[in-house]
């Protein structure tokens, strides 16, 4: 199993819930998509279905269903606090853009 697959797949789980495009596809669908609205069971989920997809039948051990597990773990677990980062990020450039933009009241007073 490649971890940089495993980090891509956490990233966009996660970019995806972030930025509403599960709640977009949502929405255009008129269909709630359980596990793919939640950051951890996208991710989890994902490096599940990519595991089991990328490892060979012949040699699907007890050794390599464990490395999956235990990499869907950890790419949920990162995936809380990728998601956290990122609502950080989104609150300092809110109040950065903010200042450097600063929202002032443009209509006419006597109107």
């Amino acid at each position: 199993m490649n971890w940089l697959d495993v980090l891509m797949i956490v990233f966009s789980a996660t970019a995806a819930n972030h930025l509403g495009l599960v709640a977009a596809a949502e929405s255009v669908i008129r269909h709630r998509l359980p596990v793919l609205n939640c950051p951890k069971c996208a991710a989890f989920w994902s490096v599940i279905v990519y595991g089991v997809a990328v490892a060979n039948s012949s040699l699907f051990t007890l050794n390599s269903s464990l490395q999956i597990f235990s990499a869907a773990f950890l790419s949920a677990w990162s995936a809380i606090w990728l998601d956290l980062l990122m609502g950080i990020i989104d609150k300092l450039y809110i109040k950065v853009y903010d200042k450097i933009y600063p929202t002032t009241d443009t209509t006419d007073a006597d109107a």
